[in-house]
């Protein structure tokens, strides 16, 4: 069943993203600032853990049937909890105790509410014993146990939060392939309209119209179509290329770095000037789909241009999805 939501999971994303299919998926997921779904659900499962764990036994019926082992707001339990039931099973049926490891070659397995707690080991310390806050407090009376500020409910979900990143840091691309970082947030660019974020996303992930980007049809050049003196990457489509000087001195004034810490990123005035650039200059549009512009491309093409970008934006998105 994951595997069919993972499936359905990368179209999410490429709809997002406005991508091509042929687009790594571990690229897919930063660009469109969705983490891969086994990541995704295991950070859900912890925050429902956590929200169990920490809500009030007296309360909350799943907490008050946890492990007497486990941390919880106070050590209130439910009477009878119906643990005796599952003591009279043997051999691989008799559960596992939540503290102690499933073993990989065999059938053991923990109860489904003992399972819980296992996953915020890493809150809880080895014994389990770490106290955790409660996060009901205005429903409970004054002489409740109080949380200690760096245990609090908000600081513990963004612990969860940051075990997130860390495992998606670790899943991540290697930077000589793609540099760009994991974020939750999404992308300043993706306030853009979609055809123009969409092609930033393409030429981001390395998988667009540049000829230097890996292509379908392997006999393609990868020289620059429009100045013929380098390799149409991204940075030298944006900032090197000599026969689209005129654009650039126009739209891209002060843009001199795209790298994963450019401050282009993070700024909507210059980006806006960037989805501007790339439409008067028709970069890493499809090779002879449309006529290129000229290579002393003007500032003032680019209302020339509008009927064909509205045209393109739709051949990309049925491309895309």
């Amino acid at each position: 069943m994951t595997r069919k939501l993972a499936v359905f999971w990368h179209k999410v994303q490429r709809w997002t993203t406005n991508c091509f299919v042929c687009t790594p998926t571990d690229v897919l997921a930063i660009e469109a600032c969705l983490p891969p779904l086994e990541l995704l659900l295991g950070y859900k499962r912890r925050l429902a853990s956590l929200r169990i764990l920490c809500s009030p036994p007296e309360i909350n019926p799943a907490t008050a049937r946890l492990p007497p082992s486990v941390q919880t707001p106070t050590l209130h339990r439910h009477s009878p909890d119906h643990r005796s039931l599952s003591a009279r099973n043997a051999g691989s049926r008799l559960p596992l105790p939540w503290l102690q490891p499933r073993p990989p070659t065999k059938n053991r397995a923990h109860l489904a509410l003992d399972a819980l707690p296992r996953l915020l080991l890493f809150l809880l310390g080895r014994d389990g014993r770490a106290p955790l806050p409660v996060t009901s407090q205005h429903l409970l009376c004054e002489s409740y146990p109080q949380p200690s500020p760096d245990r609090s409910y908000p600081r513990l979900k963004l612990e969860c939060k940051n075990l997130l990143m860390k495992e998606w840091r670790e899943a991540a691309p290697d930077p000589a392939r793609y540099q760009y970082q994991p974020l939750l947030r999404p992308h300043q660019f993706m306030g853009l309209d979609k055809f123009s974020a969409g092609h930033l996303h393409q030429m981001r992930s390395g998988k667009s119209y540049l000829r230097a980007h890996p292509s379908w049809d392997s006999d393609v050049p990868t020289t620059c179509p429009s100045c013929q003196s380098a390799r149409e990457t991204l940075e030298h489509a944006i900032l090197h290329c000599s026969a689209k000087e005129p654009a650039r001195t126009g739209h891209l004034q002060g843009v001199l770095d795209i790298g994963p810490d450019a401050p282009v990123w993070y700024s909507a005035a210059p980006l806006g000037a960037l989805a501007r650039y790339i439409q008067v200059t028709a970069t890493a549009f499809p090779q002879g789909m449309f006529s290129r512009p000229s290579s002393g491309v003007s500032v003032s093409s680019a209302s020339s241009h509008s009927s064909y970008v509205v045209s393109f934006g739709y051949f990309m998105s049925s491309q895309a999805s």
